[in-house]
């Protein structure tokens, strides 16, 4: 079913799942639209619609107008419904016509939820959300439809809903320690709305907040005119009491909320520590959660989450509380693109623990710690193992036990596991960009901006791996905003590389060589040893690939986890041919993950060289479904060149040894 968003936080409009704006014909047209989405999916009888839309005096066939109306905007909303198939969305019910969109899909909904929902988040969260929120609206609700009467108490309630939204972003900024933000924001708030006494006092505390004193005891000063000059009326006491506050330097207004995130820390640390035992097991839980913030850090940050998060889990499993070690396992949700684990020893581990979990786990444990574990169970399997394992299966019950629960926090996490299993073959990368288009918006639409960030970048690889370098280069863009709104500086690596392998993919190859150097400069310190390790020499190997090149190679370059699937074409370009042919009688098949295509390539060309027909069927049969995508663009870091010249190249060797 086509998917149609709508809006009305401006002028009333529709749009295509791919944003293009649906034509809506004339302004009847679109008033009949407008008045249904008033009525929030409920049956607006038709003759409400000819009273709402030509009001006391409607033409003799308002009637049979409405109905071609609708039937016109059904065209326009579903143009591939079958002829006489109902509608599913505008539909027919009883005396009128109900617009059945999900919540989701209408502006004005989708805020109200992100609104009620930003209401029970700490401060650090509700401030991205409530923004998310304001970002939705592009003018007056309804503003081509002020005038009418049928639409005005709903556009009231959203102005105010708005309002609420912008003061309550402000009170979450001041808790943060955002005051200047707060200060700038809430200036234009108060001058457009002079009547908002709770506007006037979350502006003068942050002011005084930001140390400008003087400022915040003249905005209370100039609240009180306006208040009693355009309405008649006192402040209230929340004003009055403010201005005492700060006249006499309150305690608890300064600097309380807007402390620097440091002194925050130090405070609230030091209570942790003298509040709770060394050794309670809330410690536990709490070094499992600090470390899942730690590891986005980047770094030292991520190294050390690594480190400190066995340990977590060690202690947990030595007291013997499977419950226990279930959170702290499962609690450490930390969003992972990149198919090669940085320590496969501690991820063998870790995958043991979730086992050894979740068959001590009772059997009437909350579901969703073993959807948790199952997840992890995935996730640290990246990589390592054939399609139809543990680890493919533990994916799929994931994902479908986060399904049943309608967890959305659960269900990115376990989707980030299928991501991770769905190299069982070359050519996933659609499959891929399906999962990373799910992972993106329920995060966008939850507010979770790790994982939002996750499905750009898996959308990213999807569109390299096709040559989309247009729509990979939205994905970057976006992923790249948000890094910078949250402070996630391990996205800039991915979206640099990815910027490299575009240059190689598009360039002559001495610019690509020049991108994939300048990106390796930025591995240096990002604490990703399984993305870091062989990837510049490999890049550089598979550019000469692309472009035709001679095999050459830096003889003192770390090739890492890549060197089974290199060395070959390394001894063929030194002339050592049948040391080339010994390596390719025993060499596996590469791993199942982000460069299997690339790998692959490399082994055909060997085998082309060596005239190895064995290896050559069986890299024709790899990488055969993967032949109108890159040779491993799927990873958005580097690539051999498009898939089919491999092919073709592997073909013309059959029909030359053929004939």
């Amino acid at each position: 079913m086509r998917v149609v968003e709508f809006g009305v936080l401006g002028s009333v409009a529709a749009w295509d799942e791919g944003g293009e704006p649906i034509a809506l014909k004339g302004p009847r047209h679109r008033a009949v639209l407008a008045r249904l989405l008033v009525a929030r999916r409920r049956v607006v009888p038709v003759p409400r619609l000819v009273e709402d839309l030509w009001g006391q005096d409607p033409p003799a066939d308002a009637v049979g107008t409405v109905r071609t109306f609708v039937a016109a905007l059904r065209r326009a909303l579903e143009p591939e419904r079958p002829r006489r198939a109902p509608s599913r969305l505008l539909v027919t019910d009883g005396p009128g016509y109900a617009l059945r969109a999900e919540p989701a899909h209408v502006d004005a909904w989708r805020f109200e939820q992100t609104l009620a929902a930003a209401s029970d988040l700490p401060p650090a969260r509700a401030v991205p959300r409530l923004t998310e929120a304001l970002e939705l609206w592009r003018g007056p609700a309804y503003a081509d439809f002020a005038e009418e009467p049928w639409a005005r108490a709903e556009r009231s309630r959203l102005a105010g809903l708005r309002l609420t939204a912008v003061e309550r972003r402000a009170e979450a900024q001041l808790a943060r320690g955002a005051a200047a933000d707060a200060a700038a924001e809430l200036d234009a708030h108060v001058a457009e709305h002079p009547w908002r006494e709770d506007g006037w006092q979350l502006l003068a505390l942050a002011l005084y907040r930001s140390g400008r004193q003087a400022d915040a005891l003249s905005v209370l000063r100039r609240a009180r005119q306006l208040l009693r000059e355009h309405l008649g009326v006192e402040p209230g006491p929340r004003l009055n009491r403010t201005e005492q506050d700060i006249l006499r330097h309150a305690d608890h207004l300064a600097p309380g909320p807007s402390d620097t995130a440091a002194q925050v820390w130090a405070e609230a640390s030091a209570s942790y520590e003298s509040m709770v035992p060394p050794r309670a097991r809330t410690r536990l839980e709490s070094t499992a959660t600090l470390m899942r913030d730690l590891a986005v850090t980047g770094g030292g940050g991520l190294e050390a989450a690594r480190r400190h998060r066995a340990a977590a889990v060690a202690a947990a499993e030595q007291l013997g509380d499977p419950e226990l070690t279930a959170r702290v396992i499962g609690v450490y949700d930390v969003p992972a693109v990149w198919t090669r684990s940085d320590d496969p020893a501690q991820a063998d581990l870790l995958v043991g623990a979730a086992e050894r979990t979740l068959r001590l786990l009772p059997s009437d444990a909350h579901e969703a710690a073993r959807v948790r574990l199952l997840a992890t169970v995935a996730v640290e399997s990246r990589g390592t193992l054939p399609a139809g394992t543990r680890a493919l299966q533990a994916a799929r019950q994931a994902v479908a036990g986060a399904r049943r629960l309608d967890d959305a926090d659960l269900l990115v996490f376990a989707l980030n596991g299928l991501f991770m299993q769905t190299f069982e073959r070359a050519g996933l990368a659609a499959r891929r960009d399906g999962i990373g288009a799910e992972i993106t918006e329920l995060a966008a639409r939850h507010g979770l901006f790790t994982y939002e960030v996750l499905g750009r970048l898996i959308r990213l690889q999807a569109c390299c791996a096709a040559a989309d370098f247009t729509a990979a280069d939205g994905h970057a863009a976006a992923a790249d905003a948000l890094a910078a709104r949250h402070e996630l500086p391990l996205v800039t690596v991915f979206t640099t590389w990815y910027r490299a392998l575009r240059t190689a993919a598009t360039e002559p190859a001495h610019l690509g060589e020049s991108a994939y150097r300048e990106a390796a400069k930025s591995l240096a310190g990002a604490g990703m040893p399984g993305l870091e390790q062989g990837l510049l020499p490999l890049a550089l190997l598979c550019l000469r690939l692309h472009h035709g090149l001679p095999v050459t190679a830096d003889p003192s370059a770390d090739w890492g986890p890549y060197e089974p699937w290199v060395r070959p074409l390394l001894l063929l370009a030194e002339g050592r041919d049948q040391d080339a042919v010994r390596l390719l009688a025993d060499v596996p098949a590469p791993p199942g993950d982000l460069l299997y295509e690339a790998l692959w390539s490399l082994l055909a060309r060997a085998a082309i060289q060596v005239g190895d027909r064995a290896l050559m069927r069986r890299a024709r049969s790899a990488l055969e479904p993967a032949r109108g995508e890159l040779a491993g663009a799927a990873s958005g870091l580097l690539t051999a060149g498009p898939v089919a010249g491999h092919l073709d190249a592997l073909a013309a060797a059959f029909a030359l040894h053929t004939s």
